[in-house]
């Protein structure tokens, strides 16, 4: 499995971008009150970019030797996923206040990029990194 490791890397980086560029259309949306970034083919096509992009996370998981993970980044992506996702559920349907949901949805965005650092660095502080020397 690990001659596939190339492969797998290329598309769990494609679905993650792919992943990040949906949720920013539909927050646009969101923030719009268009209703269409709530039906159902919509929410599916990010449910199956979703469950893609963390079936490929959980292989390169079990691929990747465990003294990669040593200096906890990918400790900290799992963090920031979760504060992502919590974001992107109250800018696409928790929130009612508009002014909520432009700032989770600004957080959400902020967050991603942040996940997206850490991982190019495999730092947990990712862009941060460069100002703690």
């Amino acid at each position: 499995m690990l001659e596939f490791y190339p492969q797998i890397k290329q598309a769990h980086v494609m679905l993650a971008l792919l992943s990040g560029t949906v949720f920013s259309v539909r927050g646009i949306a969101a923030l719009m009150n268009g209703e269409w970034q709530q039906r159902r083919p919509v929410k599916l096509l990010s449910y199956a970019i979703d469950i893609a992009l963390l079936t490929a996370a959980l292989i390169l998981l079990t691929l990747l030797p465990w003294t990669m993970f040593g200096n906890g980044w990918l400790v900290m992506k799992l963090i920031l996923l979760v504060v992502y996702v919590t974001l992107g559920v109250y800018t696409l349907r928790l929130a009612r206040n508009p002014r909520l949901r432009a700032i989770c949805y600004v957080l959400a965005l902020l967050v991603f990029g942040w996940m997206v650092t850490i991982a190019r660095a495999h730092h947990p502080l990712g862009l941060f990194r460069a100002f703690m020397s």
